[in-house]
């Protein structure tokens, strides 16, 4: 018997398989893949943000259906291709989820809309350090592990489209968690707009990447679990 599909997409921090650590271990049970949105590789330059290829990624790595576990702006992928392909979508998780399309005018939100749109009107004048400093901070993105040299990761992230801009309005009628690290005003207005349209939100006090931590892990797994059972 072949076994459930995992598709897992990662934000910023880092992508691929290195993107989820805590993960890896779902493997001996499930078909796990490790995507890398547009623009992230190692080898490749650098590309800009292509929303709808990136849902066209994860579409075609579900092949005939699984589970979408996504991780900040990662989830912008992961809503679109849950919104297209309900069908194919058995759960999604969603982990510290960047999704301002969908909360726009909350007040989190629009201040976090207009720090990015400050950082990216001064980047010209910004070496790479200071902007990737700055765009780091602003999306607590953490690059400890990463060998990419400051210039290649500068240039991605200048690359960046805000999430803001995402072609996304509604939200998929699939099984959904949302795990939030309970630190950050801007995800916990996502992860309470989310729960008021019928998901799971859990708050796990473990800053950006609730994944990583043993309560994190065990959550995901018992969500697919569940979904997995039909409960």
């Amino acid at each position: 018997m072949s076994k459930t599909r995992i598709v897992f997409i990662h934000g910023m921090d880092s992508y691929g398989a290195a993107a989820w650590p805590a993960q890896h271990l779902l493997a001996g049970n499930y078909d796990c893949l490790f995507l890398k949105r547009t623009g992230f590789d190692a080898v490749a330059p650098p590309a800009a943000t292509d929303f709808a290829a990136d849902a066209k990624i994860v579409i075609d790595a579900l092949g005939r259906g699984g589970h979408v576990v996504a991780h900040a702006q990662g989830a912008v992928a992961a809503m679109m291709a849950a919104v297209q392909r309900p069908d194919l979508v058995r759960s999604l998780i969603l982990i510290e989820p960047l999704l301002p399309s969908l909360t726009a005018e909350l007040p989190a939100t629009a201040a976090y809309s207009r720090r990015v749109q400050e950082l990216f009107a001064r980047s010209e004048v910004l070496g790479d350090a200071e902007f990737l400093m700055e765009f780091n901070t602003l999306l607590a993105i953490t690059t400890a592990g990463t060998a990419e040299p400051v210039i290649r990761r500068a240039a991605r992230a200048r690359l960046q489209l805000p999430s803001a801009e995402a072609p996304l309005l509604i939200v998929p009628g699939v099984p959904t968690l949302v795990l939030t690290g309970g630190w950050e005003p801007l995800y916990e207005e996502v992860a309470d707009y989310l729960e008021s349209t019928g998901a799971k939100h859990v708050v796990l006090r473990s800053g950006h990447r609730p994944q990583d931590t043993t309560d994190g892990a065990a959550q995901i797994e018992q969500f697919i679990e569940a979904a997995q059972r039909g409960v």
